[in-house]
């Protein structure tokens, strides 16, 4: 499985995996090896998450479950 390339030589530091150029339909297209390393095949979706300050967060839906179920756990027990 491709590795990304390594910052500063870490193991499991953020990886590099090129640039994307925004077409007229403002579609892009993620690396080859970002896909296979994250296993993103067509047809899957991705959240969009933004920041004005930091840029923008692309992820899976799923990476967020535990940050929501915690968040409606916290609701629930104030009720």
């Amino acid at each position: 499985m491709p590795g990304g390339k390594h910052i500063l030589g870490k193991g499991k530091a953020p990886r590099i995996f090129g640039t994307a150029k925004v077409g007229d339909r403002g579609q892009i297209v993620i690396p080859k090896e970002a896909r296979e390393f994250f296993g993103i095949a067509p047809g899957d979706t991705l959240l969009i998450l933004g920041k004005t300050e930091t840029g923008l967060i692309v992820t899976r839906p799923d990476a967020l479950n535990d940050l929501a179920t915690k968040i409606f756990n916290s609701v629930d027990n104030e009720d």
